[in-house]
């Protein structure tokens, strides 16, 4: 008998049982290509946004530009907000946004963070 591989458990939000459930999850590391954009709401709510680099060696050399939201974060982030350069790992969801501008209707591609870290020390993972 062949033992399974593998199993994730989500606790939040569960689908009724006998239902398919996709999953959607982003983790990645970068660098913070900017300085991080705050923006309070009338409500309350807060939102930060950063730019991170990514650097990929495999199947070519490039480095993408991630767009991260992180809704209502935690004070450390935002009275101390990480400088340009800084390493960042980022744990959320990819998501499209859709909005109708100038030259029609447009969209973009970003990720909503439910976690961001800063990491203070410069250790790389290498494979």
């Amino acid at each position: 008998m062949s033992h399974p591989g593998p199993t994730v458990t989500i606790t939040s939000r569960l689908p009724r049982k006998g239902t398919v459930m996709d999953l959607n999850l982003a983790v990645f590391c970068g660098r913070l290509a900017a300085p991080p954009e705050v923006r309070s709401f009338d409500s309350g709510t807060r939102l930060v946004r950063y730019l991170l680099t990514v650097r990929s060696e495999q199947p070519r050399r490039r480095v993408d530009v991630l767009p991260v939201t992180l809704w209502d974060p935690p004070e450390e982030l935002v009275e101390d907000a990480p400088a340009a350069g800084s390493r960042l790992w980022v744990v959320g969801a990819i998501q499209r946004r859709f909005w109708d501008g100038v030259q029609g209707r447009r969209s973009r591609l970003e990720i909503i963070a439910d976690q961001v870290t800063v990491r203070l020390d410069e250790t790389a993972l290498v494979p």
